[in-house]
């Protein structure tokens, strides 16, 4: 059974066993107008994650839920949207993760992989943290690191972004 469920008009896309949920930090103003994951002009999350090996084509923001034929999920730290994701404190963080914990319990996924520090960190409170593999669970759920896509992120290329994703896809083995 497929479980989609609206977080202030931007659905999580998510279903028991997947693989992977990509966990965004929040969405974006248009994306949640849209109702579409990832759908900022300079986002480049569709084209790493084909490129990394999790989807055999491209896909569109507006096919998102295909995701779930991959094997693949997908929902946001915070529901809350805004134009930029640093307009997102760190105790709203911290105040979604109950519920993020809650989307893992039902969905039991894999993996679960944060979109940048942010999130991850106000909602653990750990301060140092590296990319890829984590030591500890959330949720019951084993955690990865990965660089947020976002076309603001631009310590990341789209080439060190898809070898940063291509990393975790690896590790599902």
């Amino acid at each position: 059974m497929t479980y989609i469920a609206a977080a202030h008009g931007l659905p999580d896309i998510l279903a028991p066993g997947l693989q992977v949920v990509f966990c965004g930090l929040n969405p974006g103003v248009d994306a949640a107008v849209a109702g579409h994951h990832f759908l900022g002009r300079g986002n480049r999350f569709w084209p790493v994650l084909h490129l990394a090996g999790f989807t055999p084509h491209l896909l569109a923001p507006q096919d998102d839920a295909s995701v779930l034929a991959f094997g693949l999920g997908l929902t946001a730290a915070v529901g809350r949207p805004t134009s930029r994701a640093d307009q997102v404190g760190a105790d709203e963080f911290a105040q979604a993760a109950a519920g993020l914990r809650d989307k893992l319990a039902v969905t039991q996924p894999r993996w679960i992989a944060f979109l940048g520090k942010a999130a991850y960190a106000a909602m653990t409170g750990k301060r140092q943290l590296e990319w890829g593999e984590q030591a500890e669970r959330f949720g019951g759920v084993r955690v990865w690191i990965l660089p947020n896509p976002s076309g603001l992120n631009r310590g990341y290329s789209k080439e060190r972004l898809v070898d940063a994703y291509a990393e975790l896809k690896r590790a599902l083995g």
